[in-house]
Parts: C-alpha cells; sequence; structure tokens
C-alpha cells in the first residue's frame, strides 16, 4: 500500500509497504478515505516529537471499515468510521484515576504506532468511532482536533452568555470559534497577524475579528468590551509571544486555557506577568482529548455537533493533495509556501 514514512529530521519518504491485517481479537483494520495533517505533525516532522524511524507518519482520519477480528461485533465491514489515534497505559496513576489525558504513557498512531498517511490503518476497536450518516470523511478527518479543543472547553468554566477571545486563527483556533459558541458564548473575538485567517474565522462564526500585528489584541478587545476583558481566553497559536500576549485579554477573575504549544522559550513581560495575579486570573493548561470512559465525551460530542453542522470545517480545508505530494506539501509547510489553512490528505488519489 501507498504511504508517508518518517525517517529524521525533514526526512518524510512516499513508499510502498505491507498493508495491516488482523493479528488480534480486537482489531480492527480501516482503509483509509481523509487524513489530516496535524500542527503537531509539523514539529515532529522537524524532529521536535518522538518518533520511530521509519514509522508511517500522521494520525487524524477517517475512512471504512474493511476487516475485523473474531472479538469485535460492535463493528462491521463497510461501516464508515474515525479513529481516536491515542493510546493509554491504564496502569499509572493518573490512568488508575481515570484522568486518562494526564497519562504517563500516551502515544499516538504515526509516533511510536503505525499511522494513517497510509491507504490502510490498524486500531483496537475501542478507538474506532461510527460516523453519523451527515458527517463525510474529510469533516470526520477533523474529529481529533475537534476532540482536541473540546477537552479544552470541558476543563474552563464558561457559562452561557460569555465572550471568548481566541488567540490564533490555525485549526486549533478556527475550531475554538467553534466550540466557544457551541458552550454557550454569545460574542467571540478571533485574533491572529493573518487576514486570511480572519476571514475563514469569520465564516466560521467569529463576530470580531481583530489584527493584531496593528494593535495590541488586548487593546482592542477592551474597546469592544467596555474596558473590561473577557470571560475567558484561547491561547491556541502556541507562539512564544502570544502565550504572553493572551494573559492581557481576560477581565479580572477571568480564564485563561492554553491549547497551543510553543516549541521555544516563553519569556512574559512583566506587565502581562501582573495580569494573572493582580487580575486573579484561572490558567488551564489543556493536552490531549481523552477522557473517561475512553475515548471520551469530546468524541462523541464532536461527531454530533460535526451532524449538526455547528462544527463547520468546510472553509477550513484548503488542501487535498495525494499522498504522494506529502514530501512537497511538508517541505512547503515549514518554509511559508502556499496559502495552507488545513491539508486533508487523499490516499486514494
Amino acid at each position: 500500500m501507498k504511504s508517508l514514512k518518517l525517517y529524521g529530521r525533514q526526512d518524510l519518504r512516499f513508499e510502498e509497504t505491507s498493508r495491516p491485517s488482523v493479528e488480534n481479537a480486537d482489531d480492527v483494520v480501516i482503509k483509509v478515505k481523509a487524513a489530516g495533517l496535524c500542527g503537531s505533525d509539523i514539529s515532529r516532522y522537524k524532529k521536535l516529537g518522538p518518533y520511530v524511524e521509519g514509522m508511517i507518519f500522521g494520525h487524524e482520519f477517517a475512512g471504512e471499515v474493511v476487516e475485523t477480528g473474531s472479538g469485535v461485533s460492535q463493528i462491521q465491514q463497510g461501516d464508515r468510521v474515525a479513529g481516536c489515534p491515542t493510546f493509554r497505559c491504564g496502569k499509572c496513576l493518573s490512568c488508575r484515576k481515570g484522568e486518562l489525558s494526564r497519562c504517563e504513557n500516551l502515544t499516538v498512531i504515526g509516533a511510536r504506532h503505525p499511522g494513517s498517511y497510509a491507504e490502510y490503518v490498524k486500531l483496537p476497536a475501542e478507538n474506532v468511532l461510527p460516523l453519523p450518516e451527515q458527517v463525510n470523511f474529510d469533516t470526520a478527518a477533523l474529529v481529533e482536533p475537534a476532540a482536541v479543543v473540546a477537552h479544552g472547553f470541558y476543563r474552563t468554566s464558561i457559562q452561557p452568555g460569555a465572550e471568548v477571545a481566541v488567540m490564533g486563527c490555525g485549526s486549533i483556533g478556527l475550531l475554538a470559534v467553534q466550540w466557544a459558541k457551541i458552550f454557550g458564548a454569545k460574542k467571540v473575538y478571533a485574533i491572529d497577524i493573518d487576514n486570511v485567517k480572519l476571514q475563514t474565522a469569520g465564516e466560521v462564526g467569529a463576530d470580531v475579528l481583530i489584527n493584531s500585528s496593528q494593535r495590541p489584541a488586548h487593546e482592542q478587545v477592551e474597546e469592544h468590551t467596555g474596558g473590561y476583558g473577557v470571560d475567558l481566553a484561547v491561547e491556541s497559536a502556541g507562539a512564544p509571544a502570544t502565550s504572553a500576549q493572551v494573559l492581557a485579554l481576560p477581565k479580572k477573575g477571568g480564564e485563561v486555557v492554553f491549547m497551543g504549544i510553543p516549541y521555544a522559550d516563553v519569556t512574559i513581560e512583566r506587565f502581562y506577568f501582573e495580569r494573572i495575579v493582580r487580575n486573579e486570573l484561572r490558567i488551564l493548561g489543556s493536552w490531549n482529548a481523552v477522557s473517561s470512559p475512553f475515548p471520551g465525551k469530546e468524541w462523541t460530542s464532536a461527531l454530533h455537533y460535526m451532524s449538526t453542522g455547528q462544527i463547520n470545517v468546510k472553509p477550513m480545508i484548503s488542501h487535498t493533495p495525494a499522498l504522494s505530494d506529502g514530501p512537497g506539501t511538508f517541505d512547503d509547510l515549514i518554509n511559508g509556501k502556499g496559502n495552507y489553512v488545513k491539508v486533508v490528505f487523499h490516499p486514494e488519489k
């Protein structure tokens, strides 16, 4: 089968490899119809994350079941499904407490297990989620990042009528705009330095678009909120600068949830750090997308809201290349070439 394998720093190869087969009673083999390119894939490609040399890359996907193990009854051949790519150990303290996203040995396919940048992928049955009729494969390929964002929102204390600021309008930020509305936000502020991404944020429901390259984001937010700020600020850019700037967005007693991962040291100016103390902010981190019972309500909720259209990923998907275009696509992304928002590979091309 066709596949994309990661061999080293910026060494992604399009290769033929053997198709996965059923080995265990709970195995499910899936023909991949759509596979999303995640920001964490880019960092792993730059060798900023763990992987096994020569491993099939990728972890966001949807497809059709082609084979199941003898112990699988709830999933049938021909079912349209998405996959939770995450494995937890079930033995560490966090797992025993039901805090699965904090598992000491958490890993995903595409890192230490064969991933979804291939024509076929294999998962245990408990990781496989049937798709609602209304959800197509391209949409379902984004259920993992949608669940990641849902996990972060479930950690907050957001209430209906809240005002929410989303800093960074990549895939996670664009999904955060939509989840904010689902959680009851009356107004959502989208912040970025890229007007194309801001335009997309408007298409998926952001009420106010703020380009922070022109003036500090907090000054613009304060103008819209009578000087108070928002109830909840979401950091989804993962940049060192925005990881500090986001602290100036909430009102006194507000919250910040960090979903982005900065791959450099974060230096916080006194002005921003003092906002934590003086405004008595509640600072939250959010990691991965699983909870108990596995894989968690994040996944079922994401698929539900995809089926209702309240999570709309169509404006986000900018490119649908073949797997053979994978090495060039990654090269473009790390060198700032092309106008990419969300890439979804189509292995059948």
